[in-house]
């Protein structure tokens, strides 16, 4: 599985990760063998968030990395209305405590929220000095987001910002993403398949996705991830709860797409609007 520098923290991370979002609601063990194929397969970036299932994916995730702790690049988040600093020194320990792990490889703020952002960041980095976490990023800003994050913590502290990413939702190409290469920020892409908005092969968009496929002898989707990651500073962390698309995903990582094949994708799957409200994921 390739692996590229996660932003400023210099560590290798891979390219394709795992994602956790309503796995709540699959069949957990199911679920478990599938996250086990995950890191077998080289997709040891492993996403999950106390909003999910209330801490009932964290448990779930306990269990699936269970003497595998240390080979996870592993990622969690605190709900903006715990994100005062007391409260996110306390959803920390929490989440830690549902992980069974003693540190986060990186901890974000899960969106933009009531609190004041400085406390937050007080807390992520207090919380980097006890070594409960080893890096601190955020989810769902958008450009006068990072910008106060900027101006508050200094360069080189925020590893990532973590945003929806598909191919028939590439807003973030606007701003974020360029305001993210610019100051080293790494951009990791949640619901990379849309949630059900995934292009059927006889629409007109889909119908592009599938030629280019054919061409590779892959699948739509895995051009589909291909695309999503095409720059290096491009993290995707498709979610998948069966080991068939577990292996789909990994399979991805494999796939060059030529620039030509980018083109005719980027045409496919026009920008869409400049400002778009992030959903919470």
């Amino acid at each position: 599985m390739e692996q590229r520098v996660f932003g400023p923290t210099g560590v290798k991370v891979p390219v394709l990760g795992q994602g956790t979002w309503q796995m709540e609601d699959d069949d957990r063990a199911s679920a478990i063998r599938a996250l086990r194929l995950g890191l077998d397969l080289g997709m040891t970036h492993v996403d999950t968030a106390e909003l999910y299932g209330y801490g009932e994916v964290e448990e779930l995730l306990a269990e699936a990395l269970e003497g595998r702790r240390d080979e996870v690049f592993l990622v969690s988040k605190v709900m903006p209305g715990n994100a005062t600093y007391a409260g996110t020194l306390r959803a920390c320990e929490q989440s830690l405590e549902r992980l069974r792990t003693d540190r986060l490889d990186c901890y974000l703020l899960h969106w933009p929220g009531p609190h004041p952002l400085e406390e937050t960041l007080k807390a992520f980095e207090r919380l980097v000095e006890t070594g409960k976490i080893l890096s601190w990023g955020v989810s769902n800003f958008d450009v006068d987001d990072l910008e106060e994050v900027l101006a508050l913590a200094g360069p080189g502290r925020m590893a990532c910002n973590q945003v929806l990413y598909h191919p028939r939702e590439r807003h973030i190409e606007h701003r974020v993403l360029p305001w993210c290469e610019r100051h080293g920020v790494a951009v990791v892409g949640y619901s990379p398949f849309g949630s059900g908005d995934f292009p059927e092969e006889h629409s007109p968009d889909g119908r592009v996705l599938a030629e280019v496929a054919r061409a590779h002898g892959v699948t739509p989707r895995q051009v589909a991830l291909a695309f999503l990651t095409r720059r290096p500073s491009l993290f995707a962390i498709p979610k998948a709860s069966r080991e068939s698309h577990v292996r789909e995903n990994a399979g991805a990582a494999k796939v060059r797409l030529t620039p030509e094949e980018v083109a005719r994708l980027e045409a496919a799957f026009p920008l869409g609007p400049v400002q778009r409200e992030f959903p919470v994921v």
